[in-house]
Order: structure tokens, then C-alpha cells, then sequence
């Protein structure tokens, strides 16, 4: 019989969405012996391991497990056998700040089923692999001074499929970088007259359509939910999976050896256009905007945010691109994950243009994090390494158990704190 592998692994894909994980007849438990999941340098882990089926730890079960820095092979594998609910695993400290994963596994009717705990060591000593270049300000000043000689000529359409008793929605574009170039969105402005603050959402990884943050919108503020593409956000679904298959499959390495043309150049770009498309609304009360995002967003509200002065405040979930460098020095890097390469050397040359740590440092304004210790696809020690740069004001709320999903919970905090600070009073 095939064997099935069932286990809490998630592979970071431009056409994935992340999602709390589904329930399965057993459960794998690792549970560390600090409630904070944190260390000492050096410091000596212990695990306890354990089966749940029913709600009930089980007995006389084998366990295979392993050990060993975050992102990085192993460092030892061993056999347990779990008696009186539970075995124990103790586990030699990380000699300096980082992340160790410990991992388990058992095998039942040709079945396996597996879980895992990443523990810090120090995270908040954990400094960035990634090189500021010298010119980094006035390669975005430019940019920035390039982009902003073309007009916006934006361009609203009403959608009345979308709109409700409180809003107006509109499929929106406006110019970027180029003649022709194009970001598109989906506006929602409040109906009630007056002058409200205003929310840019920016996206996730992938290629997908939008219908607009009627939610948040309902709250009392302007939402704008942009897409990076270029195309409009309003096509049918089949048209993005084909792009996300074909065109646009890998989008994250396009031109990666060039910083003049690399694909995320036109995104950071037109996340800071889209500040400029705001301030272009009757209904924007001309100061209170912030910028909001997860994963490939977490890192375009980063990007924002240090780029546009306008911006008030940012929150960020588990940003991705931080610290791009760090496989280079045996420990993860940043989505997309660089990987070696014939032209490594130019990729890694044009990231330090790209690298959310290099924007961090620039931070003026409050900023708000979110992340889970458990991530695999923007590891936590990218990270921090983007977070403990930052000299603004700062917040970070980890859910330890969370990985690239995230609990109804966190994201009411995540975006109540950004209406606190918008003055909004739900």
C-alpha cells in the first residue's frame, strides 16, 4: 500500500493560500518545557512528546525524531519509545541567537503523521546577514522621482454588484512606473458624507482577484486592496490560475540579477503610487493613512512605509524577504528563498536593494508585527533579523503556534491597532 504523508509542512507557492492546518485522527505533539518557547544561548531544551487520538495521549508508541537549526539538515535523529503518555527529548542550546526545530513522527496503518516546534535562542539578539549598499537611499529616490513625472490618470469604475447600503465600490487603476503601466485595485469609500482615514492593503504572494475590504471599510475608514501584477483585479478566477501557472510562475525571481529592472521594482514602486492615488480622493481626510499586509504584504507594508513619509502607521504579519542573505551564512533566508545559482552573485548584489531589513532601518513611523515561531515559509529568524533593526516605534505580538496562518484573534489585533491609530472609534 502507498503511504500517505500527513504532516503540518507548509510549502511557500505563489498559487497556495495558508490556512490553520485541518484536523487529523492523530495528533503529534512537541511541547517545549518554557511557556515562552525561548532560551539562553547554550541553554539545554527539553521536549515532551506525546500521541493524541481521541483526546487521550497513547501508549507504547515508536517515535522518530530530529533535531537541529532551523532551515538546515539535521543534526542528529533518534528513536523513541513513548510510555506513560509521554517521552521527554532534552536538547543541546543553539551556541548563538536563532531558531532550533525539533521534529517528530510515528507511523500507523501505513499512515504517517508528523508535527514540529521551532524554539528561539535569543531572538531578540538575532542581527541580519543582509549589507546596506551606499547608494540604497538614492537608488528609491530616484525611482521614486522617475515614477512620479508620470501622470496617475486614475481611472474608478462603480461596481454596483459590490456595493451596499454604507459603500461604494470601485475597480480601480492608475498609472505606475511607465506609460501603460498599470496598478489596479478595488476601492471602497464610505457613502456617509465627510472625510475619513484611509487603509491600502497590499497582497499576499500569488496571483488572485479582489472584491475590496468591505469590513474594515464598514469600521469608518477608505480601503484600497491593490494587486501588483499590472492586470486588473476584477477577471475571472481561472485567468490568474493560468497566470500563476504559466506567465507569471516564479514571478519573485524575475530579473533578479538586475536592481534597474528586478519584477519587484514596479510592486514597491506602485505600493507608493497608490499613497499618491489616495491623497487623490475627495473622501480622504488628507492625513491619517497606513498600510497593512501579510507574507509577500508584510513586506510591501515595510517597503511602504520607510518609502512614503505620508504613511502614519504599518502593520506587518509575518513579513516575507527579510535578510534574503541569510542561507549564505548557514541559516534561512527570506522568501522567496534565494537558493545558489550561476548568477548568485548578482541575485544576492541586487537583494540588498530589495531586503525588507535594509527598509526596516529607515522606519520613522509606528509599526505593528505579527508572526508565529512556527513559520516555514518566512522563517522566524528572517524575521527578527528585519525586526530588531528597527529604532521606531514598535509592537510584536507572536503566536507561538501559529505558521504562515494566522488565528481570527491575531488578525482582529492586527487590524484593530491600526484603526487605534488612525483615531477611528469602532
Amino acid at each position: 500500500m502507498r503511504k500517505i504523508f500527513l504532516c503540518a509542512v507548509f510549502v511557500f507557492n505563489a498559487v497556495v493560500l495558508f490556512s490553520q492546518p485541518s484536523q487529523t485522527l492523530y495528533t503529534v505533539v512537541v511541547k517545549p518545557d518554557r511557556a515562552d518557547w525561548t532560551y539562553k544561548a547554550g541553554e539545554v531544551a527539553e521536549f515532551e512528546i506525546s500521541v493524541i487520538r481521541d483526546k487521550v495521549p497513547l501508549n507504547n508508541i515508536t517515535i522518530d525524531c530530529e533535531y537541529g537549526p532551523e532551515a538546515m539538515p539535521p543534526v542528529k535523529k533518534l528513536r523513541l519509545q513513548i510510555q506513560n503518555s509521554t517521552v521527554k527529548l532534552k536538547v543541546p542550546g543553539l551556541k548563538a541567537p536563532g531558531f532550533q526545530t525539533v521534529r517528530a513522527k510515528f507511523v500507523i496503518d501505513d499512515i504517517t503523521y508528523a508535527s514540529y516546534t521551532n524554539v528561539g535562542y535569543e531572538p531578540e539578539n538575532i542581527r541580519p546577514t543582509q549589507i546596506m549598499p551606499d547608494d540604497f537611499q538614492a537608488f528609491w529616490d530616484k525611482a521614486k522621482a522617475d515614477a512620479a513625472r508620470i501622470p496617475l490618470e486614475p481611472f474608478l469604475t462603480l461596481q454596483p454588484n459590490l456595493c451596499t447600503a454604507t459603500l461604494d465600490v470601485y475597480h480601480i487603476r492608475f498609472q505606475n512606473d511607465a506609460r501603460g503601466s498599470y496598478i489596479y485595485g478595488m476601492l471602497c469609500v464610505p457613502k456617509q458624507p465627510g472625510t475619513y482615514p484611509a487603509v491600502l492593503r497590499v497582497p499576499g504572494a500569488g496571483v488572485h482577484s479582489f472584491t475590496g475590504d468591505q469590513a474594515l471599510a464598514n469600521k469608518g475608514v477608505i480601503t484600497l486592496e491593490i494587486g501588483i501584477h499590472g492586470i486588473p483585479v476584477n477577471l475571472p478566477q481561472q485567468v490568474y490560475a493560468n497566470l500563476a501557472s504559466a506567465a507569471l510562475n516564479g514571478y519573485a525571481f524575475y530579473n533578479l540579477d538586475n536592481k534597474d529592472t528586478y519584477y519587484f521594482k514596479r510592486a514597491y514602486i506602485g505600493c507608493q503610487r497608490a499613497v499618491d492615488f489616495i491623497y487623490t480622493l475627495a473622501a480622504f481626510d488628507k492625513q491619517n493613512i497606513a498600510v497593512m499586509g501579510g507574507s509577500q504584504g508584510g513586506a510591501l507594508s515595510v517597503v511602504t512605509a520607510a518609502l512614503d513619509p505620508r504613511i502614519k502607521c504599518f502593520a506587518s504579519r509575518h513579513p516575507g524577504t527579510c535578510d534574503l542573505s541569510g542561507f549564505m551564512h548557514e541559516r534561512p533566508g527570506g522568501w522567496p528563498g534565494l537558493r545558489n545559482h550561476p548568477s548568485i552573485k548578482q541575485q544576492l548584489e541586487t537583494s540588498k536593494y530589495y531586503d525588507v531589513v535594509n527598509f526596516a532601518r529607515s522606519l520613522k513611523v509606528p509599526g505593528y508585527f505579527t508572526w508565529g515561531f512556527n513559520d516555514t515559509a518566512c522563517w522566524p529568524t528572517t524575521m527578527f533579523s528585519a525586526y530588531n533593526v528597527i529604532r521606531s516605534e514598535k509592537v510584536l505580538k507572536v503566536y507561538k503556534e501559529t505558521a504562515h496562518w494566522h488565528f481570527p484573534e491575531q488578525n482582529a489585533a492586527f487590524e484593530n491597532w491600526v484603526l487605534k491609530k488612525l483615531g477611528v472609534n469602532e
